[in-house]
């Protein structure tokens, strides 16, 4: 589009969806966001609507258009919650169950019978994945045996599955494009990441028809033309990564050994590993960074299932706080927790750890304890997963981690990041933009259409607000990093 010099970036997450429009230098233009409801249906389950998930897409996207004209947008990125599995009927567009959430726990009885089959390391070979819940295979399969017609129309073709990424493409085309991109697709547990294609030996285990899957692309091409009817204009879509790879894109991490951290509703770390893919002795996982330029890139990767969300539970479950802005004025008014920790495994431990069972505790209370500890307590409950994943890292890769870039809502908070630093004993750099999720995906969409010409390009729009420096004597962080083992061991299934 002749004079398009903007990128309309959607970033439906977990917690809530947003359309933010950049400028090709990755400034800001416009953003529209809307809170997305959580359904819990049973202990440890965890759904959306899928036509919430929709309607609000429509909603923010069009509200950004509006604001910067249509006319100067040249290109749409998509990134998204990974794993959460969407299946709908191709005819009439409608969801056969809502979306099953990657927090979801659904999927254990199944993982623990593989598991017991001695599945794993073939799995993990093939996908760089450990059998767990988390994944979206687990989740097709349960919607298959549990929906009354659904293995039937799957078998008949009727049914599409897809990730949110792909659903929303679907849609946005109004139907004519079934595709996903390199890094959803490795995050099914059905894809062979060495290939980069779907498996056939993985498909016939979790007893998933090949018709139901989408086309797997680079992270940047052409991925579709929105349909007129849907925002009013026809728009490319020219990029697609899951949130924590759009992260490492947005973050610029395109050098081996370069990590990010990513604070939302988990938090997860992924270190570039380069051309080839690292096998985890720790329990992390091995996955596809990008594809990019045809380039392909791998990460070691650390997800925590619980960050912002355990700020979320101390504001909605607890009604500790009003909103999230107030916990580092909290944290900081007292000197320590007191000896408080909080583990927050509501839905089961993630990285290193894989405990699906294990329940989240509040340990160390006294009569002292007060707001302050146990606000305090929850945000240090971060950082203590995110040493976690550091030292699984080191181990796995041999490569110390020099600093730290992260991104994500909780990075705004000063406190957090201070006390990560002093936690790691590494420098933290916080770039300008924070929200490197959405970023990551102009920025695919920008080397999609070929506004932004090459990675070397891409990486010169990264931009560094604050570097947090360590400023913790070493036997004060191996002190409170001991209590939190010992804290993880108490609640260990």
């Amino acid at each position: 589009m002749a004079g398009a010099d903007l990128i309309l970036s959607i970033d439906q997450g977990t917690t809530s969806t947003r359309a933010i429009v950049f400028t090709l230098h990755g400034e800001p233009q416009a953003n529209a966001q809307k809170e997305l409801p959580q359904i819990y249906p049973a202990d440890g389950w965890v759904e959306h609507d899928p036509e919430e998930i929709w309607r609000a897409t429509v909603e923010v996207t069009k509200a950004v258009i509006e604001k910067v004209g249509a006319a100067r947008i040249a290109a749409i990125g998509i990134t998204n919650q990974r794993e959460t599995a969407v299946i709908w009927d191709r005819k009439t567009g409608k969801p056969v169950h809502n979306a099953i959430v990657w927090q979801d726990r659904r999927g254990a009885p199944l993982c623990k019978k593989l598991l017991a089959d001695g599945l794993e390391p073939e799995i993990q070979q093939k996908t760089g994945l450990l059998i767990d819940s988390y994944f979206s295979a687990t989740k097709i399969a349960w919607i298959l045996e549990n929906v009354a017609g659904a293995r039937a129309a799957a078998e008949r073709g009727d049914l599409a599955f897809g990730t949110i990424d792909t659903y929303l493409l679907w849609r946005l085309t109004g139907g004519k494009v079934h595709a996903t991109d390199v890094t959803n697709a490795s995050r099914t547990m059905l894809c062979d990441i060495g290939k980069l294609a779907w498996d056939d030996g993985l498909l016939r285990l979790f007893n998933i028809p090949r018709s139901m899957l989408p086309e797997i692309k680079e992270n940047a091409a052409a991925f579709g033309l929105t349909d007129p009817g849907v925002l009013g204009v026809s728009l490319p879509v020219a990029g697609m990564a899951g949130d924590q790879q759009a992260a490492v894109i947005g973050q610029a991490c395109f050098q081996p050994g370069m990590i990010k951290s990513t604070y939302g509703t988990g938090c997860f770390a992924l270190m570039n590993t380069g051309a080839v893919p690292v096998k985890s002795k720790n329990r992390l996982l091995t996955t596809v960074a990008y594809k990019l330029k045809g380039e392909t890139a791998y990460a070691v990767e650390g997800s925590i299932f619980i960050a912002g969300a355990a700020v979320q539970w101390l504001r909605d479950g607890l009604k500790l706080i009003q909103q999230a802005g107030e916990t580092e004025r909290l944290a900081r008014s007292v000197r320590g927790t007191g000896g408080v920790y909080l583990v927050p495994a509501f839905t089961g431990l993630g990285a290193p750890y894989w405990d699906p069972m294990a329940r989240g505790a509040l340990l160390g209370l006294t009569r002292d304890t007060g707001i302050a500890e146990i606000v305090r307590a929850a945000l240090e409950a971060v950082c203590y997963q995110t040493r976690d994943l550091m030292s699984a890292m080191v181990n796995d890769t041999g490569t110390e981690v020099q600093s730290l870039r992260v991104d994500g809502g909780m990075a705004k908070n000063d406190w957090v990041m201070q006390f990560l630093s002093d936690l790691l004993n590494v420098p933290i750099g916080r770039p300008v933009v924070v929200e490197t999720t959405a970023l990551g995906a102009a920025m695919a969409a920008g080397l999609g259409v070929g506004l932004i010409p090459d990675l070397k390009a891409a990486a010169a729009h990264w931009l560094q607000e604050r570097m947090f420096q360590p400023d913790m004597p070493e036997e004060e962080r191996e002190r409170l990093y001991a209590g939190w083992k010992t804290a993880i061991g108490r609640i260990r299934s």
